[in-house]
């Protein structure tokens, strides 16, 4: 009896060999994912010249921060993107969560009277909208987010996949005994959403919250409509517009004053590596941040039934 079941215990368990295999596998595929970005941040610190010269390597004859040089030189005004970008990705994800998971909540509720009519009308919203035109009267004259940081804010406040994707995982994750038993105890709707439904949901909101984190992190078009002031440009629309200004200078260099040496020696290829380094780097750091409530989440108890 002892034997059979050691036996049965075995038969679910890895061996060492193909425990060390797989380990090597998913070490491989995982060097994989990263190598094209640490690639990409070797490029943006080699020399021009050595890269015009040796095309890309992964260890370059000559390294240089002339990239990061000529991003910088624009001075207070990327790291005033900076700013204006991690307050925008800040509170906008903030009052996308907010928004989103109350309206989720309500057309996931079965006892709610109109939850066919908003859920229509969401869905609505992802298949037909009012054009570009309307969108930027509306958002101009009649709102007045012309130059407003709420100009980068509100657009992406609300998005109708992600209102779906949170109103199907409280369907299907959050148990209604759980909403009775709040009930029973005379809780009401918001205490029970706060209480109750909310620590159930953590998974659900931090995958809404990282995409929308990534959203407003990446947009640069509302910036490109509404904004205007120097002092509101975030960070890609700053990166776009030093992007833009180095191919001006090299598309009429025979009319400009600079030497040919001068525009041989401006960092094009690499620049733009250091520009991906510069957007993508700090936006790396908020997928931990997020996996830690996906782990949390999954580790808090529910009832049975």
């Amino acid at each position: 009896m002892f034997k059979s079941k050691s036996k049965m215990k075995d038969f679910h368990q890895l061996s060492f060999g193909w425990n060390i295999v797989f380990n090597l596998i998913a070490g491989i595929f995982a060097f994989l994912c990263v190598f094209p970005f640490l690639f990409v941040t070797i490029i943006s610190f080699t020399d021009e010249t050595t890269l015009a010269r040796n095309g890309y390597q992964i260890w370059p004859e000559q390294w240089s921060l002339e990239a990061y040089r000529y991003v910088f030189q624009t001075g207070d005004a990327l790291l005033r993107s900076y700013g204006v970008t991690i307050f925008v990705t800040v509170v906008g994800t903030l009052l996308s969560l907010f928004i989103i998971s109350l309206y989720a909540y309500a057309i996931s509720r079965k006892s709610f009277r109109y939850r066919n009519f908003f859920s229509f009308f969401a869905f609505f919203t992802m298949l037909f909208n009012g054009g570009l035109v309307p969108t930027y009267i509306v958002a101009t004259q009649l709102l007045g987010l012309k130059d407003s940081i709420w100009a980068l804010i509100l657009p992406l406040a609300l998005n109708a996949f992600y209102i779906m994707i949170l109103r199907t995982f409280y369907s299907t994750s959050v148990p209604d005994a759980i909403i009775e038993s709040g009930k029973i105890d005379g809780a009401s709707e918001f205490k029970i959403f706060y209480k109750l439904v909310l620590p159930l949901s953590l998974p659900g909101l931090a995958t809404i919250g990282l995409f929308s984190t990534l959203g407003y992190w990446n947009d640069w078009f509302n910036a490109l409509l509404y904004i205007d002031d120097p002092n509101l440009v975030p960070l890609q629309s700053m990166l776009m517009r030093i992007e833009t200004s180095m191919q001006f200078i090299l598309q009429n260099s025979h009319n400009s004053s600079l030497s040919m040496q001068a525009l041989q020696s401006l960092p094009q290829d690499t620049s733009r590596m250091a520009m991906v380094v510069l957007a993508t780097g700090p936006i790396i750091l908020a997928y931990p941040f997020f996996q830690r409530y996906f782990i949390q989440g999954l580790t808090i108890g529910a009832v049975k039934e």
